[in-house]
């Protein structure tokens, strides 16, 4: 992970903790968000959708599971996608 994907990934990580109310030790770069990870549900999902498009313009309707697989793949598709421009 290089440190622009680094940077996007804490910041996902400190709205995950203050958004859904997890503790931020427990939130890794590689830890599932859902199943027996985090165990985040389709409700949060939902948060974390809106919370991009806030934090970063980018928008997460419609994307495979695969990028909700943890914060490192959720990281990567934002800072890879056309419509990202930084920290808004």
């Amino acid at each position: 992970m290089d440190e622009k994907q680094k940077a996007v990934a804490d910041e996902i990580i400190d709205y995950l903790a203050k958004s859904l109310r997890l503790p931020k030790e427990n939130i890794t770069y590689d830890i599932a968000l859902f199943g027996d990870g985090l165990g985040l549900d389709s409700v949060d999902s939902l948060e974390i959708i809106a919370g991009m498009d806030q934090l970063f313009g980018v928008t997460l309707i419609g994307v495979n599971d695969g990028v909700f697989a943890n914060v490192g793949t959720l990281s990567k598709y934002i800072i890879e996608h056309p419509d990202y421009k930084g920290r808004k």
